[in-house]
């Protein structure tokens, strides 16, 4: 046992040096969550914040799922596909957009 242990001291002092680094990496940075304070993309866009929505369609149909961006004002509609057991897009918003029209005759 105690050749066992001299064979393999090296190893159990680098794996003891490891597992310090990570505790302390992982103590210096808070977690963060979805909606925290993050640096501006390079796309411009913020990070999303999204919600889910099922629902029917306008149209009849079927069904749908509506996804919104809040933090950017996008909505998504999409129906599953059995044939192709994929979603397929039904429609896009921009709801900012959307908001700023003057609603006429």
């Amino acid at each position: 046992m105690r050749t066992l242990l001299r064979r393999n001291s090296g190893l159990l002092a680098l794996n003891a040096i490891l597992l310090m680094a990570v505790v302390l990496f992982a103590m210096d940075r808070p977690a963060g969550a979805q909606n925290s304070a993050q640096p501006p993309s390079p796309t411009g866009r913020a990070r999303g914040d999204y919600t889910m929505v099922s629902g029917r369609t306008p149209t009849g149909g079927g069904d749908a799922v509506y996804i919104i961006d809040v933090a950017n004002q996008d909505m998504v509609a999409l129906r599953w596909d059995t044939s192709k057991q994929s979603f397929t897009g039904i429609g896009y918003r921009d709801i900012a957009a959307d908001a700023k029209i003057v609603p006429g005759r």
